[in-house]
């Protein structure tokens, strides 16, 4: 199995910065797709930005600019620049890797357990 560990999500003003990072642990083979999605409240879950094997991006429109998905491949880690942050960026902040475990030839999606980030205006 795969767990997923976020954190970086906290309180912070608008216009202010954070980073997320997501730890990936267990019997990793591979790791394909990196995503993170967040979901306010009443709202359904969206992608906010995804970030291949090959390290191709690409963002929410909502996001475009202001945030930026990378990885480390070595260490299974991705993480989510924030910069500019305005009030309807609150929202739980997730997570998500498509991975292959040791001795599977399948793919599944795992997830985080979510962090929450607030921004006040």
């Amino acid at each position: 199995q795969v767990q997923l560990v976020e954190s970086g999500g906290d309180l912070v003003q608008a216009g202010g910065s954070l980073r997320l990072s997501c730890a990936a642990s267990g019997s990793i083979f591979s790791i394909n797709a990196m995503d993170w999605y967040r979901q306010a409240p009443g709202k359904q879950r969206e992608l906010v930005a995804d970030i291949t094997s090959g390290g191709s991006t690409k963002y929410a429109d909502s996001v475009k600019g202001r945030f930026t998905i990378s990885r480390d491949n070595a260490k299974n880690t991705m993480y989510l620049q924030m910069n500019s942050l305005k009030p309807e960026d609150t929202a739980v902040y997730y997570c998500k890797m498509r991975a292959q475990t040791m001795g599977s030839l399948i793919r599944y999606d795992y997830w985080g357990q979510g962090t929450q980030v607030t921004v006040s205006s």
